[in-house]
């Protein structure tokens, strides 16, 4: 055997530490781009409100930078020509008191003796509430004793009353104290010792909410019914709490879908499509307007409007991230404002329809190769959401094809407010009975709200058919249009 050549020896060991160093490099070069991403994407976190997210205003940090509103150059108040609000007098046969005061014996303005002819007098009201006493009402149930057995025989109550501490009205005080005007079972407890002379446990609060909720059931899914037979509807989740797993609140959705007249709220454990299905059910043929979540992409994108609320949120998450993207995001913009500025203009009826629609392709095809471009080009959280929307490009624009259809969800989103504010007030509900209530009461109150109809009234008259074993009044329109269009 010949000698190995040293030399030979060493290049062959400094290739091997070259390979070994190679390696390592490229183990910290990607190690490096994981961290650098990881940055960027807390950095985006940190960076996220609710101009650029989902997330509520409610949670923006101090000193959040809110696109504001040009000026309009008017002073603050009512603006000349401006149609005059004032309270309505009530009609003279719905006065219970009336108060005569002499006209005066000489003018105000020269002093004259007045002898001239008497005028009609000015009117002016003063509105008072009478201090409130409980209405008590004693049955008293007489009965006899039998002379053959010795047993004591009744007289039975009526069947509305029987089982019943508390009446008709007050039950739906009770509930609306809870289910609209959001107080808490001791808040409610309060309100009715101070306002009414009533005193009740909170286990009777507890109590009448279940009664309510079912003597609601029937009339909440009729509009259930309703609702899937709609033209238009508007659907929207957010987050909610029902019950507790290991002493933490158990993470829970509550949906709504809204109509011009009606609105059905349900409280599920799923923020899944199966629950968007068993809302509006799958032979749903409306059009249907709602955010980008992907509970709702099981829909045809042709009869489904995306909100441009939430689009204008996404094209400035683009600015914000900067790059590539951040250009591609405020050139979206500009044609976001485009848009509103057309479709404002059509709903003042300063610009006809149709020059709207003739306008309007233009900007779609910008629209869409901004997007296309921000796949390609853009850093990869903004190339992924424009993919996201593309998507569902054809949703983007259903409202410039089907008149009366609104490009935001925002009517949606303002029913579905209040429910957020009870949550943040009551942190949700204790038990799936508790969650019937809450979605059921909803229901009634915003339907009722949509439809200008008194709350108190139909919860008296529910829970008094209920009682009696009579059906429910309907919370469906009392004439229904054939079209339930969105009111703007």
């Amino acid at each position: 055997m010949s000698p190995v050549d040293p030399t030979d020896a060493r290049i062959a060991e400094l290739e091997g530490e070259v390979a070994e160093l190679k390696k390592l490099v490229a183990a910290l070069l990607a190690e490096n781009a994981s961290l650098r991403a990881e940055v960027a994407e807390l950095r985006g976190r940190l960076g996220q409100n609710s101009t650029n997210s989902s997330k509520p205003p409610s949670s923006d940090p101090p000193g959040t930078q809110r696109p504001s509103k040009p000026a309009s150059g008017r002073r603050p108040g009512g603006q000349p020509g401006h149609k005059h609000h004032k309270r309505e007098l009530v009609p003279a046969e719905q006065v219970h008191r009336t108060v005569d005061i002499a006209a005066p014996r000489q003018c105000d303005q020269c002093e004259q003796g007045l002898a001239g002819r008497a005028v009609e007098p000015l009117r002016h009201q003063t509105v008072e509430v009478e201090p409130i006493k409980p209405h008590v009402t004693e049955y008293r149930c007489h009965g006899k004793q039998c002379g053959r057995c010795g047993a004591v025989s009744y007289g039975e109550l009526p069947v509305e009353v029987a089982g019943h501490t508390f009446g008709e009205r007050l039950t739906g005080i009770i509930v609306l104290l809870s289910g609209q005007y959001r107080l808490s079972k001791r808040k409610v407890q309060d309100a009715l010792s101070d306002l009414l002379g009533v005193r009740i446990c909170l286990g009777s609060i507890s109590n009448r909410e279940a009664e309510v909720a079912k003597a609601l059931e029937v009339p909440v899914a009729q509009v259930g019914d309703a609702i899937r037979e709609a033209e238009r509807a508007h659907a929207d989740e957010t987050g909610w709490f029902e019950g507790k797993v290991n002493g933490r609140a158990k993470r829970a959705w509550l949906w709504v879908v809204v109509t011009a007249h009606l609105a059905l709220f349900r409280i599920s454990p799923s923020r899944g499509s199966e629950v968007a299905k068993a809302l509006l059910g799958e032979d749903f043929t409306g059009f249907l307007t709602t955010d980008r979540w992907s509970a709702y992409n099981w829909y045809d994108t042709f009869l489904r409007q995306l909100c441009w609320s939430h689009l204008t949120r996404d094209f400035q998450s683009f600015i914000d991230r900067g790059g590539e993207g951040g250009r591609l995001g405020a050139l979206l913009m500009k044609e976001r404002d485009r848009m509103f500025k057309g479709w404002r203009r059509v709903r003042d009826g300063t610009m006809p329809r149709e020059e709207f629609e003739l306008r309007m392709p233009k900007v779609e095809r910008r629209v869409g190769r901004l997007l296309r471009d921000a796949v390609v080009c853009a850093e990869d959280k903004t190339a992924g959401t424009a993919a996201e929307i593309l998507k569902l490009e054809s949703a983007m624009w259903t409202f410039v094809h089907v008149e009366g259809l609104e490009p935001t969800n925002n009517f949606g989103e303002r029913t579905i407010r209040h429910a957020v504010m009870y949550r943040k007030t009551s942190f949700g509900t204790q038990s799936p009975e508790g969650s019937r209530f809450v979605e059921r009461i909803l229901t009634v109150v915003t339907t009722l709200r949509l439809q200008k109809r008194n709350v108190l009234e139909y919860l008296t008259a529910a829970v008094g058919a209920h009682r009696r074993g009579l059906p429910v009044p309907s919370l469906l329109p009392v004439a229904e249009p054939s079209q339930l269009a969105v009111a703007a």
